[in-house]
Parts: structure tokens; C-alpha cells; sequence
């Protein structure tokens, strides 16, 4: 889906997001699922996440399941 499709949300990025614009950002949908979308192209594609896959990818990122991909 289009970004741009998606209206009357609030986009929001974490407060770890640098300053040259490497981030993604996200927004509750009003179906309770979640869009994210990349900061730089704020118009281009979204990926639309369940309420329970979002749920799942927060726990795991708070586990550290995705550690790796950063090291």
C-alpha cells in the first residue's frame, strides 16, 4: 500500500532516529494495525502490520532477537 493513501494518522519515529534521516516511522491505523513506512520517502510504499504482529516484533526487539542484524 501507498503511504500516501493512508490518512488522518499521526506518523511518528523513535527518539533514537538520527538526524540524516535514517528511520522508519509509524502509525496506528484506525483498525487497530500498525503502518511503517521509510522517513526518507514518506510517499512511497507502507507495510500494515496486525495489532499481533506488531506485538510480536516489539517483544522480540526487546529481547534482543534482532541483535545481529546490527552487529
Amino acid at each position: 500500500m501507498q503511504a500516501s493513501a493512508i490518512s488522518d494518522v499521526t506518523w511518528f519515529k523513535s527518539e533514537r532516529s538520527n538526524q540524516s534521516g535514517n528511520c522508519v516511522e509509524v502509525a496506528k491505523l484506525p483498525d487497530g494495525s500498525v503502518a511503517v513506512r521509510n522517513s526518507r520517502d514518506p510517499h512511497g510504499p507502507a507495510l500494515v502490520y496486525t495489532r499481533d504482529e506488531i506485538a510480536a516484533f516489539i517483544g522480540g526487539a526487546k529481547d534482543g532477537d534482532f541483535d545481529a542484524l546490527t552487529a
